[in-house]
């Protein structure tokens, strides 16, 4: 392979085409901002973004260049969720999983995939590193493979992996990746995690995300035994789980021994640890997200978060009201494949009130909110008051178990809705 500029590299963008961009912590800056120069010599370039922490925003969202890129965003990401909100682009609703089916099956074509590898090993092939995820299947189907060839990309195993050779044109860089500093838990954080951890068993299979919460929760598990990890996402709050021998993955039925991530983001110590490490494989997201072989691992646990819950059990997780703030992910096909699994539990973990004071536990979704998890899937709410147990309850015990939850100061509202609401058959229940 011979190394260009990232100008020329993004010579073989065409106007009329379709771009991916890879995503997670790995946006490949250079190349984008090369694109995003080109601005003036483009028209309708459609370009697909997905699941990602930006450095900066993307140059390509913004006004000045709305004639040239069309952005199709596959779940709004920070680096674009302002431009977003203005018009300058829009999302297509999908579950993560189905995504790359998408684009094998010509549903969302793909001329060129831009993408951000590690350096090439003695064979020659370099890895997607951090972000398995959607971008397989984009380079699978793109006829087009631009690369950056950066020092900064760990050498991950699995579906992660291109030879050299496919690369149209690459780019060698040094960028640092994004590191996603490790949220320390709140003290209802703390109380929340510690509800989920006492319900996980030994020898159960974890599904768990980002933040406060999940490290909450992963933190309490420090003297649990057999653990697996069969996750969409991993960040630095496994590692001590792997390093103490908690998560051995010893009772996996789905590559036992081995932790199976689709993407990464946390520190640079993650990364190290990623790199050329053989008990770690990166999968296609539609690998790691079928719900039915997630269903396959024993006392699968799925742990996932929310904007807001009604006293149904509906979820909204992607929205506040109409604003689109995120994607659905993979927590349809996590909650799914949890509640499949034999001995599986799923997990809907909130605090009670948003930053601002309002109640996360409502008696109808404020107007536009969407639902990604629906009534008939949920089975625990957990918020720092306790754990309501859904799972087989009708509407009128669901409501009365969701504000018990709820913070105090909105339990006297939510029981007159519920009253009103669900009649005899929520008054006749007692606490």
């Amino acid at each position: 392979m011979k190394y260009t500029t990232a100008a020329e590299a993004v010579r073989l963008i065409q106007s009329h085409s379709s771009v991916y961009i890879q995503g997670s912590t790995s946006i490949p800056e250079t190349l984008v901002r090369a694109m995003a120069d080109r601005a003036g010599e483009l028209t309708d370039v459609k370009v697909y973004s997905a699941f990602a922490v930006g450095a900066f925003d993307a140059p390509y969202c913004q006004p000045e260049n709305r004639e040239s890129f069309l952005v199709n965003s596959l779940f709004v990401a920070n680096n674009i969720r302002r431009w977003l909100a203005e018009g300058y682009g829009q999302t297509i609703p999908a579950f993560l999983g189905e995504i790359p089916a998408m684009f094998r099956d010509g549903t969302l074509p793909v001329d060129v995939a831009l993408l951000n590898l590690s350096c090439p090993n003695e064979e020659g092939y370099c890895s997607f590193g951090v972000s398995a995820d959607l971008a397989v299947s984009a380079a699978e189907c793109a006829p087009t493979l631009i690369g950056q060839i950066n020092k900064a990309m760990p050498f991950s195993y699995g579906d992660a992996v291109i030879h050299i050779s496919k690369l149209a044109a690459a780019v060698e860089v040094d960028d640092p990746l994004v590191e996603v500093p490790t949220a320390v838990p709140t003290e209802v954080e703390r109380r929340i995690g510690n509800y989920i951890a006492e319900m996980i068993p030994d020898g159960a299979t974890l599904q768990i995300g980002v933040g406060g919460i999940p490290n909450a929760v992963l933190a309490a598990l420090k003297d649990h035994k057999h653990l697996g990890l069969h996750t969409e996402a991993m960040t630095d709050g496994v590692l001590p789980l792997i390093e103490s021998g908690v998560i051995d993955n010893s009772l996996k039925s789905v590559m036992p021994g081995i932790s199976v991530a689709s993407l990464a983001l946390g520190s640079r110590r993650l990364y190290d640890y990623m790199d050329y490490c053989k008990e770690l494989v990166m999968k296609d997201v539609a690998w790691t997200n079928d719900p039915f072989r997630i269903r396959q691992n024993p006392k699968v646990m799925a742990i996932n978060s929310a904007v807001e819950v009604d006293l149904t059990g509906q979820v909204c997780a992607d929205s506040v009201g109409t604003r689109i703030i995120s994607g659905v992910g993979g927590q349809h096909d996590f909650m799914y494949g949890g509640a499949l699994s034999e001995g599986g539990r799923t997990f809907i973990a909130i605090p009670s009130t948003t930053p601002k004071g309002a109640s996360k536990i409502k008696a109808l979704l404020t107007p536009g909110a969407g639902v990604v998890t629906t009534r008939h899937m949920v089975q625990n709410i957990v918020t720092e008051y306790g754990v309501a147990q859904l799972r087989g309850r009708n509407l009128a015990e669901r409501a009365r178990a969701l504000i018990d939850i709820a913070h105090p100061s909105v339990r006297e509202e939510l029981e007159r809705e519920a009253a009103e609401r669900f009649g005899y058959s929520f008054l006749r229940l007692k606490h």
